[in-house]
């Protein structure tokens, strides 16, 4: 048997009154020591994931794109360059900074200065938006002063071989060579001074609208009647001849059948054939291009069986259809009469091609109009046709 020992008191030991007593204490005493390793871990794996978040960050931050360094770069521009609009103030343009170089803001030379990216993307949304040209023709972006296009015209020629007969030499291509040259269109608003200082008023939001509007009116007249003298070519400059004798740097053109208006009798028979005057390749992606009076009088025509052949589009923002083909509104289409080209039809993905800097300069004038300010803005824009094969036009007259 065990032997118990009294304490000294004469009082038994509490192990004897409590034999679990000790292994309750141990086991209390190693969940608190576990408690507090498991305190230590947790805490352990959360700075660890704060490390890993803050390393995630500086390696977006250092391989981030071109795209996105501009965009950090848009805040201050935009700051700068509304104190530039509002008090003439260009030390902010001068002093911007991007990754530890210059930025080239500063364009006197040139005349004016680099309108923030924001504002600039806004007047060119506003200028495709438009019932523009622009909305069909083929857009490009270009540095230099002229945009060359290559046409090759032509095919290489081909034949069938034998295994014996001599290879006789094929047709070579021809290539035409097409240099739009870009010229400075410009628009000046103005603003007063007191209008300027007030800090609720929208420069910028003000600014954009009044450039983008007299753009548009410029542009849109340039690319129809264009005469090439410090501006675009039209569509409608080149000669124009009878669809039967067409020749490459000309435009063809098909008749209505009457003097001065569409014929009285089987009056789409006209537009049937203009559409048909055009390749088969083009007509895959051709658009109809005419003014409000003369869709006006278009729209009301009617087949053998009485049915209309426009066709309002049918969500809000597609256009409407003549025949199955969209049909854009530019109001500087020669409106219906004798002898004029009241409507086009062609692939002016193609036939078109518009040439224009990216840039848009901004020069500051509070001399020459106070108490006023003049805005000059200006940018540097060309255009012509480049595939006289892609677009025909119907021509009122008999023949």
């Amino acid at each position: 048997m065990t032997e118990t020992k009294a304490r000294a008191d004469g009082a038994l030991p509490d192990t004897a009154l409590h034999p679990g007593a000790e292994v309750k204490s141990a086991m209390t005493g190693f969940m608190n020591a576990f408690s507090g390793f498991q305190d230590e871990v947790k805490k352990s794996l959360q700075q660890q994931e704060e490390r890993l978040t803050m390393l995630d960050r500086k390696q977006m931050t250092y391989s981030r794109p071109a795209l996105s360094a501009q965009a950090e770069l848009d805040v201050p521009h935009k700051k700068a360059f509304g104190a530039y609009l509002r008090s003439g103030d260009d030390d902010g343009l001068r002093g911007l900074v991007l990754e530890g170089k210059a930025m080239s803001t500063a364009v006197a030379a040139d005349g004016g200065y680099l309108v923030d990216p924001q504002t600039a993307d806004t007047i060119r949304s506003m200028l495709v938006s438009t019932s523009s040209l622009r909305a069909i023709a083929n857009v490009v972006q270009v540095e230099a002063t002229s945009f060359d296009v290559l046409i090759d015209r032509s095919e290489v020629g081909s034949g069938w071989a034998t295994e014996v007969a001599a290879q006789s030499e094929t047709a070579t291509p021809t290539v035409e060579r097409i240099s739009i040259k870009l010229h400075e269109l410009s628009a000046m608003p103005k603003a007063s001074q007191r209008l300027l200082d007030d800090s609720a008023f929208d420069v910028e939001g003000w600014l954009s609208s009044k450039i983008a509007t007299r753009f548009i009116r410029a542009e849109a007249s340039a690319f129809i009647n264009g005469d090439g003298v410090d501006k675009p070519k039209g569509i409608l400059l080149p000669p124009k001849v009878a669809n039967a004798a067409w020749g490459w740097g000309e435009i063809g053109y098909v008749p209505t059948g009457a003097a001065a208006d569409f014929a009285p009798t089987n009056s789409v028979d006209c537009i049937i054939s203009l559409i048909y005057a055009l390749g088969a390749d083009y007509r895959a992606n051709a658009s109809f291009i005419m003014n409000s009076k003369t869709a006006g009088a278009v729209r009301k025509m009617k087949d053998a069986d009485g049915r209309f052949m426009w066709s309002d589009g049918l969500a809000a923002a597609e256009p409407a259809r003549l025949m199955g083909y969209p049909v854009l509104i530019c109001e500087d289409m020669p409106d219906i009469a004798a002898n004029a080209y009241a409507v086009a039809f062609g692939d002016f993905k193609s036939a078109y091609t518009i040439a224009e800097r990216p840039d848009l300069r901004i020069l500051r004038d509070p001399f020459s109009a106070k108490p006023n300010v003049l805005f000059y803005a200006s940018k540097r824009v060309g255009g012509d046709v480049t595939d006289f094969a892609a677009i025909k036009l119907l021509k009122i007259a008999v023949s």
